[in-house]
């Protein structure tokens, strides 16, 4: 009998061990690439930033941030209850690094900063109300942005950043939902927006060890960068740093000199590129993807456009500026500067998030609770001039009405962990979207079948052919064009889909930057004219009522596209754009709620979309 039962155990685990050396049966053992998208926003305010809390923010802590993101009732500024449609995965509170916190601990009574005369000023002044009180958040303000930094004290700034830290370990539950910890680096040479997010994959005990790097610091990127690295090798921890989108900088976010006006170098691409592996592509102040007057062939080049000025309004926009500031032409840029100096400055994956500062990541045009507090949903919060032409020197005005109900930052990762999703973050498989969740996969190879889009396992084929988005196609086959492999599905709660594009930016032997826009897979059974320019997908919304029909467009497109125009000799970027049907914009729902008439020229529908992070192709002869 043992003889018996040995020899049944021997066969069994010889047969394992030649099942196991042929391959395991279940498909996707052994394979790691990421299966889920998870989506989030990397750039909420809360009460802790000066002017949140300047624009009505006082009480709502990020605490409440995280609370609302995780699906949670908040009570709002203007006592309405507020909740997410469905649950965000993940979230970064991100702070100004400066003045950080001192609001509500001045509301606090903190004696440390009630000793300081600037303190105990400020103090009175916040409690007296009013015209004070905003006085005092205006003093603050100027002091930030002319780096005066009139009230100091280590210890308190201590406090508030172990505040943050320790919250957000608290709301961060690997597995189900992702509370990163970081800040934002405010700089704003001249109102020109600099910004930077700072996103730790750590927890309090590293991200804690040392203090937010702050504009007060240095208005250099380079000098973040270098305080970034000095983390890394003090703690052992990671960091990133994420520019938010362009629009604002009047032409320095994406220019080809550094602050002291240098150009370019190598080590600068190098390093720039190391630390800044995404952009922030589109927000509630404006979209950042590209302009009419750089895109004129592209007939959805003006979407929410914000092009008048600077950040801080001082400065009117002028048309060399343009650019300098949004992605599609700086993606370009970084191909002609890394023909010069063998390192792409620009070589960033794309994502969207909010900079809400109402410490609610709500963006959904049917549950849009603006920018500010102050902003938050009333009949006549679309009159709200959030830019007084004429008042305080500034050269250009805007309304409420004019924001954006954007965006949101979707990661392709194997988790829901801050490990999980900075790795994702890191190697640009992400995308941005203005707020719909749209499902997006892109892939690039040489050997695609013409119908492997529609396999059911066109992931595991495109990963195991090819690159994802965010990537870099290798060595080009003799006599053969890349081919692109894409899928998107509509947000299982919105839209139907109009088209797939793909954006191809490429660099000229002789210097020259091109674009293109290709129209890949589209929805029903229209045809393109003899100009090869499309029909529209049809319109069924009714701003009056705040409603569409899915009767147009389609519930999933794919697509395995060639590129007609190749040539392996010279180095470009693919991205794709997905186009929804249009929809009703956010003031569309406003005058529906309200049953108040806005006086806007904005246009109450859209079509909404999502943004891929690019694939790179690069010569052969010109790697490294």
């Amino acid at each position: 009998m043992k003889t018996t039962l040995c020899s049944v155990l021997l066969a069994s685990s010889l047969l394992s061990s030649a099942q196991a050396a042929e391959g395991s049966y279940s498909p996707l053992a052994g394979t790691h690439y990421p299966q889920q998208v998870y989506w989030g926003d990397t750039h909420l305010h809360t009460s802790y930033s000066f002017d949140a809390a300047m624009m009505g923010n006082r009480g709502l802590s990020p605490e409440e941030a995280y609370r609302f993101a995780r699906g949670k009732e908040i009570t709002a500024h203007n006592g309405m209850s507020a909740r997410l449609n469905r649950p965000l995965d993940f979230l970064m509170v991100s702070d100004h690094a400066e003045y950080l916190g001192l609001v509500p601990m001045l509301a606090a009574g903190n004696k440390q900063l009630l000793s300081d005369p600037t303190g105990k000023r400020w103090d009175s002044m916040l409690r007296a109300g009013g015209k004070e009180s905003l006085k005092a958040l205006l003093e603050m303000n100027v002091d930030i942005g002319e780096n005066r930094k009139s009230l100091s004290n280590i210890q308190v700034e201590r406090s508030a950043w172990d505040d943050i830290t320790r919250i957000a370990d608290h709301y961060n539950d690997p597995g189900k939902f992702t509370a990163f910890i970081g800040y934002e680096w405010t700089t704003m040479p001249g109102g020109d927006n600099l910004h930077r997010v700072v996103l730790f994959a750590d927890d309090a005990s590293l991200a804690g060890q040392m203090l937010p790097f702050s504009a007060f610091d240095s208005e250099d990127p380079e000098n973040l960068w270098n305080h970034l690295q000095t983390y890394e090798d003090t703690t052992g921890g990671r960091v990133l740093a994420i520019p938010h989108n362009g629009n604002l900088s009047n032409g320095l976010m994406f220019a080809l000199t550094d602050r002291q006006g240098n150009s370019l170098n190598r080590a600068y691409a190098e390093t720039r590129s190391r630390w800044e592996p995404v952009v922030e592509v589109t927000q509630i102040k404006g979209d950042g993807e590209t302009h009419p007057t750089l895109s004129p062939a592209d007939e959805f080049a003006d979407f929410e456009t914000w092009d008048k000025g600077n950040l801080s309004a001082l400065s009117a926009k002028q048309p060399a500026m343009l650019p300098y500031e949004y992605a599609r032409s700086a993606l370009k840029l970084g191909l002609q500067q890394e023909a010069q100096l063998g390192v792409n400055p620009f070589k960033f994956g794309m994502i969207g998030s909010t900079d809400a500062h109402t410490s609610l990541s709500a963006v959904e045009e049917n549950n849009f609770w603006g920018k500010f507090s102050m902003f938050e949903p009333s009949a006549k919060r679309g009159e709200i001039a959030a830019y007084t032409a004429g008042k305080q020197n500034k050269v250009y005005s805007l309304t409420v009405d004019e924001s954006v109900a954007s965006g949101y930052a979707a990661v392709w990762a194997q988790e829901n962990t801050r490990e999980s999703l900075f790795d994702a973050i890191k190697r640009r498989e992400t995308y941005a979207t203005t707020g719909p969740r749209i499902t997006v996969r892109f892939f690039a190879g040489w050997e695609f079948a013409g119908n492997e889009a529609d396999y059911p396992d066109y992931v595991a084929r495109g990963y195991a052919k090819g690159v994802p988005m965010g990537g870099d196609l290798s060595d080009a086959p003799a006599n053969t064009a890349p081919r692109f492999m894409l899928n998107a599905s509509r947000d299982p709660e919105g839209a139907n889909l109009d088209r797939i594009q793909i954006i191809k930016g490429w660099h000229e032997k002789d210097g020259t930057l091109h674009e293109k826009v290709y129209d890949v897979v589209w929805s029903g059974d229209r045809q393109p004219d003899s100009n090869g320019k499309l029909p529209p997908v049809g319109n069924t919304a009714d701003p009056e009522q705040a409603t569409w029909q899915n009767s147009v467009g389609s519930a999933e497109l794919s697509q395995v596209w060639t590129d007609p125009d190749f040539d392996p000799s010279e180095r470009a970027f693919y991205y794709a754009r997905v186009l929804q049907i249009p929809t009703p914009r956010w003031t569309a729902y406003d005058k529906k709620h309200f049953n108040h008439p806005l006086r806007s020229e904005m246009p109450d529908v859209i079509q909404e979309r999502a943004y891929t992070s690019p694939i790179w192709y690069t010569p052969t002869a010109e790697r490294e």
